[in-house]
C-alpha cells in the first residue's frame, strides 16, 4: 500500500485503476511544501539604546545544523542612515527580505519624482535632504510581512531586531519574529541572547530613563562585553562579529570586529564534561 503523503486521500489504485495526475500543473511533482526547519541559521542580535541613538551587535557566523560552516555571513543590514535591521534565524528567509528591503529603499528614492529646482540663470539649486524612513516605519512594515507569510502557513523564520531613530529623531528599538510579534525595549536580543546577553543589559538599562542617561562610550562597552559572554557560552557563535552605531551624525558599521581581553580561566571551575580529576 502506498504510505507516501501524495497519495493520502487517493482511491486505491489497484481497485479503481491508475490515478490520473494529467489536470495538475507539469511543475509540480508531489504536494506543496513549505520550510518547517531551516538549516542554515545564525545566532544572537543584541541591541541596546542610549542617550542618542542605538547599538546593535551581530556574530558573522551561519551554521549549518550544528556545523560552524559560514563565517562571513553579515546579519546586520542597514537600510538608510536612520535605520538598520538586525537578523536571527534563518539565513535564505534573511536573503529575501534583503531583496525586499532593497526595492523597497528604490521605491522610497524615486516615488517622489522631484525635478530638481533651478535660479534665474538655469542653474540647479541645492534643495533640503528629503527625508528618510524611519526605524519605526521600517519596522511597522517587517512586522506586516511577517505576519502575512504566517497567516499563509508559509513563516519567514526569523527574528529581527530593527533600530535606528524614528521621525523625531529618538532612539528607536523594537522586536519582531516569523509569528509577527512585536515588542519594544530599552535593551533587545535574540536567540541565546535574550537568555545570556539581557540580564548584562538589564543591569546597564533597567528602564527608559536610564536608557536616556547612558552615553555612547558605555552602550559600545556593554554590547561588546555580551559577544564575549555569547561566545563563551552559545555553541552556535564566533570571535568575530559586526557592531553598528546609529544616531543624528548618521551611521557607523564595522563588519569585521574580534572580541579582545577573552580569558578562559573560568573554564577550570567547570564539573560535567570530560574526564574529571578529583
Amino acid at each position: 500500500m502506498n504510505h507516501l503523503p501524495k497519495a493520502w486521500g487517493r482511491p486505491r489504485d489497484d481497485v479503481y485503476g491508475q490515478y490520473n495526475s494529467a489536470y495538475l500543473p507539469s511543475s509540480h511533482h508531489g504536494p506543496t511544501t513549505h520550510t518547517q526547519s531551516p538549516i542554515v541559521t545564525g545566532t544572537s542580535v543584541i541591541a541596546v539604546k542610549y542617550s542618542t541613538g542605538v547599538v546593535i551587535a551581530a556574530d558573522n557566523l551561519a551554521s549549518y545544523g550544528s556545523l560552524a560552516r559560514f563565517t562571513d555571513v553579515h546579519r546586520l543590514k542597514p537600510f538608510n542612515r536612520k535605520a538598520i535591521v538586525g537578523f536571527g534565524g534563518d539565513v535564505s528567509d534573511m536573503q529575501y527580505l534583503t531583496r525586499l528591503l532593497k526595492g523597497l529603499d528604490t521605491q522610497e528614492n524615486y516615488a517622489d519624482g522631484d525635478v530638481a529646482e533651478v535660479d534665474s540663470d538655469g542653474d540647479e539649486v541645492e534643495g533640503e535632504e528629503k527625508p528618510h524612513m524611519s526605524a519605526k516605519n521600517l519596522h511597522a512594515y517587517l512586522s506586516k510581512v511577517l505576519y502575512k507569510r504566517r497567516t499563509d502557513f508559509n513563516p519567514l523564520w526569523n527574528a529581527l531586531l530593527v533600530a535606528g531613530l524614528d521621525e523625531e529623531d529618538k532612539p528607536f528599538l523594537a522586536f519582531a519574529d516569523l509569528l509577527g510579534t512585536t515588542y519594544s525595549s530599552p535593551s533587545l536580543a535574540t536567540g541565546f541572547g535574550a537568555h545570556l546577553a539581557q540580564p548584562i543589559l538589564r543591569r546597564v538599562v533597567p528602564d527608559e530613563k536610564a536608557s536616556e542617561k547612558l552615553s555612547r562610550e558605555d552602550a559600545v562597552k556593554a554590547v561588546r562585553e555580551c559577544m564575549k559572554v555569547l561566545f563563551y557560552r552559545d555553541a552556535r557563535s564566533m570571535n568575530e562579529y559586526s557592531i553598528a552605531v546609529v544616531d543624528r551624525e548618521g551611521m557607523k558599521l564595522k563588519e569585521s570586529e574580534k572580541l579582545e581581553g577573552q580569558s578562559w580561566a573560568f573554564a577550570e571551575g567547570i564539573k560535567g564534561y570530560g574526564t574529571q580529576t578529583v
